[in-house]
């Protein structure tokens, strides 16, 4: 077997064995946001394979709400979103069993899932005619399946304690280290997000106006970029006059939010109300791309935030608020990445 095969191989194992040692909510978000990242797709392309094949739909908030761990999905959305993911028919068991421990852990006590609800709320059993009512001499009755229940989750909390789970999240596939936090301890997954953006690139340029305190001593420009894309440089105005650039950061396949910084000379923004920003592109390796700008300003020696603008098909109305234009569109869509493991590491310059 090849090396790439063997890596392949062994990728696939650490996959399976990973679903097989779920046992919370929080591993599950983990495992299926690596998934989503193996896929290498958007969540529009996932929507459109799943009302292709009919059946349970994916929406696009739903599915960003899930990856984020904001809800516990529904079994069938699930396995939707795994096949749209194009994971194999014959993993998919593995997954649901997993789904089922993390909704038996999740149930209150004195509760049994209602296997036919698909992810709905449990059911609360209730007495049946032969069992103590109150009417009904004698003790309590124990619901039938209580030290069941309690067993399994004696068990989860076991392997839980115990660290069963080993996760390789990443966005290709290929073997990486797990990251340090620089004196040899581990770190946990960065925080996922999804946004939607646009680009352009040769010829294209991105203008938009924010408002500002003339008071400021400073401002300076604060913008969400997929950072998979390598090199990204544009020029940047203000109010007609060169203000700086958008300098050239290395590409990062794995985490790929960043939020890059230009501050723009004072000169250029004291007694302004408004800022008229024009980003012109330069070079790529794919174009330039803009999720979302946010623009702080320094007030008696104070950041804050004056401005925000938020990019993307999705948020047209804060673009027709801002008077957004882009010249020589080449990419519209919504993205789910990661920040960095350490939140320090989010901004760059």
């Amino acid at each position: 077997m090849s090396e790439g095969g063997e890596e392949s191989r062994v990728v696939r194992q650490v996959s399976r064995s990973g679903v097989e040692s779920v046992t919370c909510h929080e591993d599950l978000v983990r495992l299926l946001a690596e998934q989503f990242a193996r896929a290498d797709t958007s969540l529009r392309e996932l929507q459109l394979r799943a009302d292709k094949a009919g059946g349970t739909r994916l929406p696009r908030a739903t599915c960003a709400d899930m990856l984020a761990g904001r809800r516990f999905p529904k079994k069938a959305l699930m396995m939707a979103f795994l096949r749209a993911c194009r994971v194999a028919e014959h993993q998919l068991p593995a997954w649901e069993r997993a789904w089922e421990r993390v909704r038996v852990a999740r149930l209150p006590a004195g509760t049994e899932p209602d296997r036919n609800s698909g992810g709905a709320m449990p059911a609360r059993r209730t007495a049946g005619p032969d069992e103590a009512g109150p009417d009904k001499a004698g003790p309590a009755p124990v619901p039938r399946r209580s030290w069941r229940q309690a067993a399994v989750s004696a068990a989860l909390a076991a392997l839980a304690t115990a660290g069963a789970l080993s996760v390789i999240f990443d966005q290709r596939g290929a073997s990486q280290g797990i990251a340090s936090d620089g004196s040899g301890g581990p770190v946990g997954p960065g925080r996922i997000v999804s946004d939607d953006g646009r680009a352009f690139s040769t010829g294209g340029s991105s203008r938009f106006t924010a408002t500002v305190d003339p008071a400021n001593s400073g401002v300076r420009l604060i913008r969400r970029l997929d950072a998979g894309v390598a090199r990204q440089y544009a020029t940047i105005t203000v109010n007609g006059n060169p203000a700086g650039s958008w300098r050239r950061l290395p590409g990062d396949s794995t985490y790929k939010w960043r939020e890059q910084i230009v501050e723009i000379p004072r000169t250029l923004t004291a007694g302004c109300r408004s800022l008229t920003i024009v980003n012109t592109f330069v070079s790529s390796s794919l174009g330039y791309n803009e999720f979302l700008y946010v623009i702080e300003q320094k007030i008696n020696g104070a950041w804050s935030i004056a401005d925000t603008v938020d990019i993307g098909p999705d948020h047209t109305a804060s673009e027709a608020a801002h008077d957004y234009h882009i010249v020589a569109e080449g990419w519209a869509d919504t993205q789910t990445f990661t920040y960095p493991p350490r939140e320090e590491d989010w901004r760059v310059e």
